[in-house]
């Protein structure tokens, strides 16, 4: 208690010299006012006995005053930054857009599952594979021509699909 109260005396005693002692680091009294408050709340909390309390309590009065200055000058040169952050598209797609195209993917595979084995397997070798249709053709021991043909045929279904089932998602939705 006895320890409490040798704070309070002590902060009371030096208070309007720590608000001069801030007032040009901050560039305003007011502001210092906030610094030398706030220094209060840290001092009261640390930790007794202090060996040096006043010069404690100075280094904390300069350490948030410059920590002012810097979060000061953080705001002017980026005016608005908070505003600006909360405007940023976040990196990963919302919800709604995951659950459709999680729909979308569904509708594919139901639609790759719909087609010939030889067209959806030379699909897969150009898509998932990243194979040329000349790689395509000498794995399936097809002409090229008809190794393009049959990618093009399951993209064009794919898509056809995919067109369907927006189309009905559209009327519903009217």
């Amino acid at each position: 208690m006895t320890a409490s109260l040798d704070k309070i005396a002590l902060f009371t005693l030096h208070r309007r010299a720590l608000v001069d002692y801030a007032t040009p680091i901050v560039g305003c009294r007011a502001k210092a006012e906030d610094v030398v408050q706030e220094s209060w709340l840290r001092f009261d909390s640390s930790t007794p006995p202090l060996q040096q309390p006043v010069h404690y309590l100075y280094r904390i009065v300069r350490n948030l005053a410059l920590d002012s200055n810097r979060r000061l000058a953080a705001e002017h040169r980026d005016p608005g930054g908070e505003a600006l952050l909360c405007e940023m598209s976040a990196s990963t797609p919302s919800p709604e857009q995951q659950v459709l195209e999680q729909n979308a993917l569904h509708i594919i595979a139901q639609a790759l599952d719909e087609l010939p084995e030889r067209t959806r397997q030379a699909f897969e070798l150009h898509r998932f594979n990243r194979m040329t249709f000349q790689q395509i053709a000498e794995t399936m021991n097809i002409s090229m021509g008809l190794a393009h043909k049959l990618v093009s045929a399951a993209v064009t279904h794919c898509a056809n699909r995919l067109d369907e089932n927006t189309d009905g998602r559209h009327q519903a939705a009217e």
